[in-house]
């Protein structure tokens, strides 16, 4: 086999939550191309359609779009089942479903005296019930969809697992504690499973992206009634050496070196994909 290429992919069949958001359409793009069977996970049916609609047109490949709530076990069994019946046993397992909340940020960065009569504004004022449901979202999310969609990579004997968490997993940010605290969750559990995992010849491992604009973070780094970039978003920029933010397709390179046998050997590893953010002292 040559595995200085991505041929030994193709015909593999993949399932990825999250699939209709900008990361997810992005990695599932790479995937077609080269030729992996793409079932296209989301919680609105139409956003995974419209994803699997626009692979086959582009790269003539099979894919499926297919309603899946990354928290519900039965919509997950559901979901398995209707891909098994299209593309045959799951390969691959990408866990992309995510995101962050204004229900789950603080309102400041620092905990100072000038805000001791406004702690709603604080870690004090943290709404529990949002803080929960991105927690829940972005690692629950990731943990029951594996739980689910590896069961045929057992009977396999192989298989890949792939988690997206995020570089705040490594330097938490200030505003937003639920996100922070799932990601670096994801990168322990990422870690755990591989070793898990590794004697049914399932690797796992997982990709950081740095700082993307999503759906998600874009009321953080960019002011919706200028369209300019927030005071946040400058310091993010100023402390990326590459002095700009990622784009999704950024991400396409290591996620397939990471699912193919050019990293036949590699698992349990957290790749960042941050332009350089994570080594930049500031000095």
């Amino acid at each position: 086999m040559n595995t200085f290429s991505f041929d030994h992919l193709k015909n593999k069949v993949c399932a990825i939550t999250g699939g209709g958001g900008v990361i997810g359409n992005a990695i599932a793009e790479c995937l077609s191309a080269v030729g992996i069977k793409v079932a296209v996970l989301d919680l609105v049916k139409e956003f995974a359609d419209k994803t699997a609609r626009a692979l086959t047109e582009k790269y003539g490949t099979a894919a499926i779009g297919v309603e899946a709530n990354v928290l519900d076990k039965e919509s997950l069994n559901k979901a398995k089942e209707e891909i098994n019946k299209s593309f045959g046993k799951i390969d691959i397992l990408i866990n992309c479903a995510g995101g962050n909340s204004p229900q789950a940020t603080t309102q400041v960065e620092f905990m100072e005296k000038e805000n001791l009569s406004e702690l709603e504004k604080t870690f004090y004022g943290l709404n529990i019930d949002g803080f929960r449901k991105v927690f829940d979202l972005n690692f629950m999310g990731t943990l029951l969809p594996t739980i689910i969609l590896t069961k045929d990579m057992i009977e396999n004997n192989g298989g890949v697992v792939l988690n997206v968490s995020s570089m705040n997993s490594f330097r938490p940010l200030t505003k937003i504690p639920a996100y922070s605290a799932a990601k670096a969750s994801i990168n322990n559990f990422t870690e755990w499973l591989a070793v898990h995992l590794a004697k049914m010849n399932i690797r796992v491992n997982a990709i950081a992206p740095g700082f993307f604009l999503t759906n998600q973070n874009r009321f953080l780094l960019i002011d919706e009634k200028t369209g300019s970039l927030t005071s946040r978003g400058n310091k993010i920029i100023a402390a990326t050496p590459m002095g700009k933010f990622g784009e999704a397709e950024d991400l396409q390179g290591t996620v397939l070196y990471l699912l193919s046998d050019l990293s036949k050997f590699v698992t349990g590893v957290v790749i960042p994909i941050d332009g350089g953010f994570n080594v930049y002292s500031g000095v």
